[in-house]
């Protein structure tokens, strides 16, 4: 592994914007309807529960990234492949993430620019940040997350003051009861972006404080679950239900709304540059896990050597994924949740099962 260290602040702003992601413009949680803020509430605790799976295997192993603890709980061959698989859930997210960048783009401001340019250019980018290292990574991300805030703010400030809010949309509350709330909060909530911090089991070693996993981990979760919440509130009450289920980015179209004294409005470049700020930093975590599980797995010398073979890739991928893009959500909606659970949750649980199992026998005998 690369010899670095990130400061406790550096990997706060990192998973903060990680939990973003795709998520901020999206319409995330509406399976929940008019409760979707509460959904991804109860999503934000089950995203507490996997902490504490993924914190007890750190703390056992906090030398050792997920690749390598594996191997040290089930066996050298045994671990090796599931360390295969978990690079090829990482290269296949890192492909989404790229993608939903690139629709964004195509669907709200370059209409006539085609997905592949997208793609290439923003893989480049990414791939000349990592090449320079995680320490370089975690430096823009301190510089980012003050922009990212700043963005926020002022999107929220204009939205308040444009008289778009009716709460009235967002009532009554359990207008459906609890089952949908915690269907959609247990398949779509966990799964994403909660689920997916399971990327930062491969970084945490980097941490120059490990003691400080715990406080650092928790308050990103908490912090990004109440923003997704509000944004998510934000939503419902300026569009209504009925048009966040239709609408593919419904962040976007709610800042368009705004229009105070005929002068500030077209504010949709909030949005855009809040989701490319959000998605780099996520596609180039998930880049950077999947080439140090290669490095790793493979033994090789560094990350580097690798890193823009399988940014091509990524480019190849992004694209091989579906022919459109609502083949593309399909895809998301039917197939890829119910594999997520597979990685961030059942793997890890077992993993941890084993350890304990073993340590505590090891125990006894000693």
């Amino acid at each position: 592994m690369e010899k670095a260290k990130l400061s406790v602040i550096q990997l706060f702003a990192m998973m903060f914007m990680f939990e973003m992601g795709t998520s901020l413009v999206v319409s995330y949680g509406i399976g929940a309807k008019k409760d979707a803020w509460l959904a991804i509430l109860l999503g934000t605790f089950s995203g507490i529960v996997l902490f504490f799976i993924y914190y007890r295997l750190f703390r056992q192993y906090p030398t050792l990234p997920l690749t390598g603890y594996t191997q040290k709980i089930v066996g050298k061959y045994l671990g090796w492949f599931i360390g295969v698989l978990y690079i090829i859930y990482f290269l296949y997210i890192t492909s989404r993430q790229v993608r939903d960048f690139s629709e964004l783009l195509v669907s709200s401001t370059m209409t006539e620019t085609p997905l592949l340019a997208i793609h290439i250019s923003f893989v480049l980018v990414i791939c000349y940040v990592l090449y320079l290292g995680i320490e370089v990574l975690g430096r823009t991300a301190e510089v980012f997350i003050i922009i990212l805030l700043l963005f926020g703010i002022a999107a929220n400030f204009f939205i308040l003051v444009s008289g778009s809010i009716n709460l009235n949309h967002l009532r009554p509350f359990l207008e459906d009861g609890w089952k949908p709330i915690i269907h959609t909060a247990g398949f779509d909530i966990t799964s994403h972006p909660f689920g997916e911090l399971i990327v930062f089991t491969m970084i945490l070693p980097y941490l120059n404080k490990p003691g400080s996993v715990k406080k650092v981990w928790l308050t990103a979760l908490l912090a990004g679950g109440i923003v997704l919440s509000w944004t998510a509130s934000i939503n419902i009450a300026v569009l209504g239900v009925d048009v966040m289920e239709r609408t593919t980015f419904p962040t976007l179209t709610t800042i368009g709304k705004v229009n105070l004294l005929e002068f500030i409005q077209r504010l949709d470049a909030i949005v855009v540059f809040t989701l490319f700020i959000t998605v780099f930093f996520k596609a180039s975590i998930f880049l950077y896990v999947t080439v140090i599980s290669v490095v790793d797995l493979f033994k090789l010398n560094n990350h580097q050597q690798i890193l823009f073979p399988v940014g091509g890739i990524i480019v190849f991928s992004s694209m091989m994924i579906a022919s459109n893009f609502s083949e593309y959500m399909e895809e998301a909606r039917n197939v890829l949740r119910y594999y997520h659970p597979l990685f961030f949750f059942i793997i890890p649980l077992i993993l941890l099962i084993i350890a304990t199992v073993r340590n505590r026998l090891k125990n006894k005998l000693n």
